[in-house]
Formats: structure tokens, C-alpha cells, sequence
């Protein structure tokens, strides 16, 4: 008789995901948002008893709708997984190049939370959906920087033949004082509540919509997780060769938009959704126009009101594109762009422009910054963004 699968190993690759299993996402869906929002209710109404608030209690607030806000939108990505209209792309990608991008967007984020990310990165292409394996590395970075008590150590290695490529992230997911207590004291203690938090889900489910083979042990206070991409690019040029044509092929960079649709894909269903966007303008028009223009797109929305307020919003952590009106060009913005350029050459940065103006690509502009004009927001933006945002993948 075959042992029972490890307690926490994730489903195989493949499997459909039993009703049972999305009813007990959707209940802590419920309870992860109404925790926070609890706790930020009884804070205001402390406020309004009193009518003061400290400096600890307006952060404790804060973080509690942020918890809330994040809930959410992993809710409303675990629901595009679960809704069965996702047709998966089969692209050649370079993982190591892809993940790089990834940790680049996020050290700000890193180094803000003092969280070190060693890497041991082997280069390795995959036939995989481009825009799925750009969330699900996000997915694990969120999951991870949540869970870690330390560190985190991200390795990127390849099987023996046939080659796999095996993305491996380890942790400490209890203090390090704990980590040396012996297995037996620590039997009866259960993985911390973030482990197996609605991050852990979205990993978890976007994984087994990609087809890999997730595997997760916790054992003496270490979480181990285990990516197996199943069609990974042999290194040797024999090896490619009696793969099917399909896996042969080249994905060339994805073709410049026609401006002009919806911006709607009738391939994939919101191949962006979970990619974060600030926006920078005081105008509240300006802000809701833009925020109507992608509303289906699924995107995780910032505004600041000024470039000064983005470049504070960006210390903590970078969005994956800035979208700007044009009065906010100035020694902040040169000093910010400078500042994101230098950590990651293809960051999305969109100028907002009053006046008539021909959209104009990242690409086909001197300076690397795309343009749109107010009036064109509602027809173009849409594609625009999907163009801009998948240059680094």
C-alpha cells in the first residue's frame, strides 16, 4: 500500500478542485475580510465615543482595511481561477528572467520589511501562460513575505532528464527561537494561521490551473514549497528536438495593441488582473475617468494626489505601473523615474494628457514613456496598459 501524500501537499497537477474545496475558500474569504473590518469598526467606534485617535490606533485602523483590501482582491482572483473561462496561452519563457522582474518590483517591499531573498537562480526556459506565471510568482512573494519569520530562499534548479524545472521557496514560518525546538515539542503546535492564509489559496489554485505540480511540507517551523514545471525547455538542442512543434516555437513580444477595442481578450480573461497600477492626479475626474477606462481588467488600483505623495507610496513597494497626468512632471517625477528605471529598466510609466494627442506606446517615444489623451482613455487605455504591463514578462 502507497503512503498518504503529505498532510500539507497541495492537489496534483490537473486535478479539477472539488466543490468542497471552493466552499471552504469562499468561508475564509468571508472571514479574512470580516476579521479586519471587525476590528476597524469597533476602532471608529472608539472614535466616535471619544472623539480622539492616537497615532497606534489610526495604524491599527489602516492596517486592518488593508487586510480587508487584500482579502478581497485575492478573492476576485481565486474567483477569475474558478469561473472556466481562462484558455491557457502556451508561451516559451525565460522563468529565471520572469522571476528576476518579479523580485526586482518587489525589494522595495523586502527591504522595507527588512526580509533578505536569497537567490540561487539556474536559467530555464518553460512553455507556460505568461500572465498566470506573473501572478502566481507574485502570489508566492505575497504568501511568503506574509508567512517568513526570517528570510526567504528562492532556488530555481533542473531535474535530470527529462528535464523539469523545480522552483523552490523555503522559510521559516515560526520565530527563530522555535526552530530549533526538537519535532517532538513542536508536534502538537499548528502551522501559524498566515501559512494556510487565502494567499497560500491563490498560490495553491494558480498553480493547478497552470498544470504544475505544487508540493508543500511544514516540518520543525521550515515551510518548503515546490513548483514542478512539467514542460520546461531542455538545455541540450537534442533534447528540443523531438519535442512537439508547438514547444518549439518562439513566442515573439506580444504584438502592439490595436487601439480602438474594448480591450476585452476573448483568449484569456483578464490576463493582468491582480498587476498594480498607482495612479497620480488631485483631479478626482481625471481619477475615475482612468479607473472606469479598466475597470475589467482586474487590476489593484492606488491613487496619490501628488508625485511627491508617489514617491512616499513607492519607498514601501513599487505598483507595476504609474499612470500620471502631465502637471505632475517636475523634480519629483524626474527623481522617481530615475529612481524605478535604474531597479527595473521596463517599468510602466503612463502620461496623461489634456489636450488631443495620438496614443503612443512606450516603444515609439523618446523618453520610454507612453502617452494617452483624456479623450481616448474609455477606447485605448485598456489595450495600452495590457501592452505596457507585459513588456517584462
Amino acid at each position: 500500500m502507497s503512503s498518504p501524500p503529505p498532510q500539507n501537499a497541495a492537489n496534483d497537477a490537473g486535478s479539477e478542485p472539488e466543490a468542497g474545496q471552493w466552499a471552504d475558500i469562499v468561508q475564509q474569504l468571508g472571514a479574512e475580510i470580516a476579521g479586519p473590518l471587525s476590528a476597524a469598526m469597533e476602532r471608529i467606534h472608539q472614535l466616535i465615543a471619544t472623539g480622539q485617535i492616537d497615532r497606534q490606533g489610526l495604524r491599527a485602523l489602516r492596517e486592518s482595511v488593508a487586510m480587508a483590501r487584500e482579502a478581497g482582491m485575492a478573492g476576485q482572483q481565486l474567483a477569475r481561477l474558478a469561473s472556466g473561462r481562462l484558455r491557457l496561452a502556451r508561451e516559451r519563457l525565460h522563468l529565471t528572467q520572469v522571476l528576476r522582474s518579479v523580485l526586482a518590483h518587489r525589494s522595495r517591499e523586502t527591504q522595507a520589511r527588512g526580509i533578505q531573498v536569497r537567490q540561487a537562480l539556474r536559467p530555464v526556459e518553460v512553455i507556460a501562460d505568461g500572465s498566470l506565471l506573473f501572478s502566481l510568482l507574485n502570489a508566492l512573494m505575497d504568501w511568503a513575505l506574509a508567512s517568513t519569520h526570517s528570510s526567504i530562499d528562492l532556488r530555481l534548479d533542473l531535474t535530470p532528464w527529462p528535464a523539469r524545472a523545480l522552483l523552490t521557496c523555503r522559510f521559516a514560518h515560526r520565530s527563530l527561537d522555535l526552530v530549533g525546538t526538537s519535532p517532538k515539542a513542536l508536534r502538537d503546535v499548528e502551522t501559524p494561521p498566515l501559512a494556510n492564509s487565502l494567499a497560500w489559496r491563490l498560490v495553491e489554485q494558480t498553480a493547478i490551473t497552470m498544470g504544475l505540480v505544487p508540493l508543500r511540507e511544514d516540518e520543525a517551523g521550515i515551510t518548503v514549497l515546490t513548483l514542478e514545471f512539467p514542460h520546461t525547455v531542455g538545455e541540450e538542442i537534442g533534447s528540443e528536438s523531438e519535442e512537439p512543434a508547438w514547444r518549439r516555437r518562439e513566442i515573439p513580444t506580444p504584438p502592439e495593441p490595436h487601439f480602438g477595442d474594448s480591450g476585452h481578450s476573448a483568449f484569456n480573461s483578464k490576463p493582468l488582473a491582480g498587476s498594480h497600477v498607482l495612479i497620480v492626479t488631485p483631479r478626482r475626474e481625471l481619477r475615475n475617468a482612468v479607473q472606469e477606462a479598466i475597470a475589467h481588467m482586474g487590476l489593484i488600483v492606488d491613487v496619490a494626489a501628488t508625485m511627491a505623495e508617489a514617491r512616499q507610496f513607492c519607498q514601501e513597494g513599487l505598483p507595476h505601473g504609474i499612470l500620471f497626468e502631465t502637471a505632475q512632471r517636475g523634480a519629483d517625477f524626474a527623481a522617481l523615474h530615475e529612481e524605478v528605471q535604474r531597479e527595473v529598466p521596463h517599468f510602466c510609466f503612463v502620461e496623461l494628457l489634456d489636450h488631443e494627442h495620438q496614443t503612443q506606446l512606450s516603444t515609439a517615444t523618446p523618453d520610454g514613456l507612453a502617452r494617452i489623451s483624456r479623450q481616448h482613455l474609455a477606447d485605448a487605455l485598456a489595450s495600452l496598459l495590457t501592452f505596457e504591463l507585459s513588456k517584462g514578462l
